[in-house]
């Protein structure tokens, strides 16, 4: 398989530039292995794999989308040269666990969206059962795809892999997150209390997602911490530009509804200061992250300009 890293040398050229194209790039290289990976072909001690079954996976993973979270594993691994083929088998895997994330949040039971990404969510092209069993398919496949020894690490690493990844995803993570968030509908959290149920529902796979890329490279655990502070800090500007998004942007823009959480009535960081508080906090975050890398020097170019992507984004 070919190595996924862009040269050193490449990176030293426009940031906006070379952002914008590395993050294209390493896209396309996640959806290719998305597409080679749920196909219908059966792997060792599987019996089949249902057509419908797939085509519901494919509907859910391959739609499109920035793939920021594989571009932050593929780009924290080659900081520190980390190898590139099981960069990209940790990328797709947790592609995988964000897009059953996004299929679970669609259904009605949960955020009840008709849209996505511009098509119509997998309830709706399939069917509920068929969505979740599709989201549910997505989940552990993505485990299967980093503890396989065909992802070119140590199994020690591969377990450290697993690991966190489980706690990020997890009921103490992203899971929890999603059912902080769906009692906050109920129970107006307080502004402690919102930002602890978006550091878990939205921050904690970034979180990992920057901090996979020092595991797949055994980096020095300073490093490692460095890297997850890293991603706790553009989580969370992720969320709050997410959520200013929601608040002004149009659908037709984003790709599916927007205005849904002041509809609900669901506090958020913004609710709670209004937007010009949020673009400040954004500026903040965005200086913090980038200090953070500041160790790194120009190895860290395209970190840097992912956290000034994710507060400045536009859907």
């Amino acid at each position: 398989m070919t190595d996924c890293r862009l040269p050193l040398a490449a990176m030293t050229i426009d940031s906006d530039i070379m952002f914008e194209t590395a993050l294209g790039l390493r896209a396309d290289a996640v959806e290719a292995q998305l597409r080679l990976l749920l196909d219908e072909r059966v792997l060792p001690s599987e019996i089949v794999r249902p057509a419908h079954l797939m085509a519901a996976m494919r509907h859910g993973a391959l739609n499109g989308g920035k793939r920021l979270r594989p571009f932050l594993v593929l780009e924290s691994a080659a900081l520190f040269d980390g190898d590139g083929e099981a960069a990209l088998r940790i990328a797709t895997a947790l592609e995988c666990v964000h897009c059953y994330s996004l299929i679970h949040d669609d259904l009605p039971a949960m955020d009840d969206d008709d849209m996505r990404r511009g098509q119509p969510t997998v309830h709706k092209a399939f069917d509920e059962a068929t969505a979740i069993l599709a989201g549910d398919g997505l989940l552990t496949y993505a485990f299967d795809l980093i503890a396989d020894e065909a992802t070119p690490l140590p199994a020690e690493r591969r377990a450290a892999l697993v690991l966190a990844l489980a706690r990020a995803a997890g009921p103490g993570g992203m899971v929890g997150g999603q059912a902080l968030d769906l009692d906050a509908e109920r129970n107006k959290p307080d502004e402690a209390g919102i930002i602890r149920l978006q550091a878990m529902k939205t921050g904690a796979l970034i979180r990992f997602a920057c901090e996979a890329g020092a595991i797949i490279a055994d980096a020095p655990a300073a490093d490692r911490d460095r890297l997850a502070e890293f991603g706790s800090a553009i989580g969370l500007a992720f969320q709050l530009a997410d959520d200013l998004l929601d608040l002004t942007a149009d659908a037709k823009t984003m790709g599916k509804a927007t205005g849904k959480d002041d509809a609900a009535g669901k506090a958020t960081l913004v609710s709670l200061h209004g937007p010009e508080w949020a673009r400040a906090q954004l500026d903040g975050l965005v200086t913090q992250a980038h200090e953070l890398l500041e160790p790194f020097g120009e190895r860290a170019i395209m970190l840097k300009a992912a956290a000034s992507f994710v507060a400045s984004r536009n859907s």
